[in-house]
C-alpha cells in the first residue's frame, strides 16, 4: 500500500505529542518532515518538545524550524494550558539536534514538496504563519499539494476570543492568506475539536497499554485542555483523524474567510454555511463528529505505537 505523504507543521503541545504519535506509527501515513511554528509556547521550546518525542518514538524524521512569531501581531502563547515546556508531565531524554535541518522551515517544505513525486498533503495543527509564508514566497509549490488539512478555526464559537480559535486567532493574517490561496482545505475546528474527548476510563488504559499510551497519560495529568472529568480535548489529532478516516466527520464544502479588523471578533473564521457572501467555496469543514467512532479510533491508534 502507498502510503500517503504528509508534511506536519506543528507547535508541540500536549495534544500535539498525541496526534504526532498517532501520525508516525500509522501504516497509512509517511512524515517527510517536521515543521515547528511558535504556538503554545515559542519556537525554540517547541523544536525542542518535537525533537523529545521524535527521541522517545525512535523515529529520524528531519525538522525544520519555523517561524519564532507571527506575520503582524504580538505573540502569545497557551502555556497556561500545556504548562512552561509545552510538553510537562513526562521527563523525556534531552534529544540530539542531528535531525534539525540547517535550512528555515519554509524552504525545507518548498524542497520536499518540488522534490516529491505525488503531490504533498500538508497538516498544519498549529498557527499558519509557516504555511502562509510558503504559499506568498513560493507560489509554485500549489501544483505539488494535494491538500492542507489543518487543525484550527470554528463554525461557532471560539477558546482564545469570543469567536476565535487559538491557532487561526495566534495569526490570523497568516490564515487569511491560507484560505485564499486556492489550495484545496480541509478545516478540523473546535465544533468537532470539543466532541473529541478522552474520558477518565480511557486515559487509565493508556497507562498500561505501551510506552507511548503511558507517556500520554503522563502528559495527561497536567493538560489543561478540557478536564479529568468532563473528557480532554484531543483538537489536534482530529485533524490525523480526517486524513484516516474521514467517514467519521459531517462535513460541509462552503466559503471561510479570516476577520482581521472587527473590534470584538478578530481572528474568527468567518464559516459561509448560508451563501450571504456569495463566494466559492474554499474549504471543506467539519461540523460535527461521531465520537463512539472517534473514541474508537484514537484508542485502536494508540494500540499500535510502540
Amino acid at each position: 500500500m502507498l502510503k500517503r505523504p504528509i508534511i506536519i507543521d506543528t507547535d508541540p503541545g500536549i495534544d500535539d505529542a498525541v496526534a504526532l504519535a498517532i501520525a508516525l506509527f500509522s501504516e497509512e501515513l509517511e512524515v517527510k518532515l517536521i515543521t515547528t511554528i511558535a504556538g503554545n509556547v515559542s519556537v525554540d521550546k517547541v523544536t525542542n518538545n518535537a525533537l523529545k518525542l521524535l527521541k522517545f518514538f525512535n523515529k529520524d524524521i528531519p525538522v525544520a524550524i519555523g517561524s519564532n512569531e507571527p506575520l503582524l501581531v504580538a505573540f502569545e502563547d497557551a502555556s497556561n494550558v500545556h504548562g512552561q515546556s509545552g510538553m510537562d508531565g513526562y521527563e523525556f531524554e534531552e534529544p540530539t539536534q542531528e535531525l534539525v535541518l540547517s535550512e528555515h522551515a519554509v524552504n525545507a517544505m518548498r524542497r520536499t514538496i518540488m522534490n516529491s513525486s505525488v503531490p504533498i498533503t500538508l497538516v498544519p495543527i498549529g498557527p499558519l504563519t509557516n504555511i502562509a509564508l510558503l504559499l506568498k514566497m513560493y507560489p509554485e509549490v500549489k501544483e505539488n499539494i494535494d491538500e492542507i488539512v489543518l487543525m484550527g478555526g470554528s463554525a461557532s464559537r471560539g477558546n482564545k476570543g469570543v469567536m476565535s480559535e487559538f491557532n487561526i486567532a495566534t495569526d490570523p493574517e497568516a490564515a487569511k492568506i491560507v484560505f485564499a490561496s486556492g489550495v484545496p482545505i480541509a478545516m478540523a475546528g473546535l465544533d468537532v475539536g470539543w466532541k473529541a474527548l478522552v474520558y477518565p476510563e480511557d486515559c487509565a488504559a493508556l497507562k498500561d497499554m505501551n510506552k507511548t499510551g503511558s507517556m500520554i497519560h503522563s502528559l495527561f495529568q497536567h493538560y489543561r485542555g478540557g478536564s479529568m472529568k468532563t473528557g480532554l480535548k484531543m483538537y489536534d489529532s482530529c485533524a490525523i483523524a480526517y486524513l484516516l478516516k474521514p467517514e467519521m466527520f459531517e462535513i460541509v464544502e462552503t466559503h471561510v474567510d479570516v476577520e482581521l479588523n472587527g473590534s470584538l471578533t478578530a481572528g474568527c473564521t468567518v464559516v459561509d454555511l448560508k451563501g450571504y457572501l456569495k463566494k466559492p467555496n474554499n474549504a471543506k469543514v467539519c461540523l460535527d463528529i461521531d465520537t463512539v467512532m472517534f473514541k474508537e479510533w484514537f484508542m485502536d491508534s494508540l494500540k499500535k505505537c510502540d
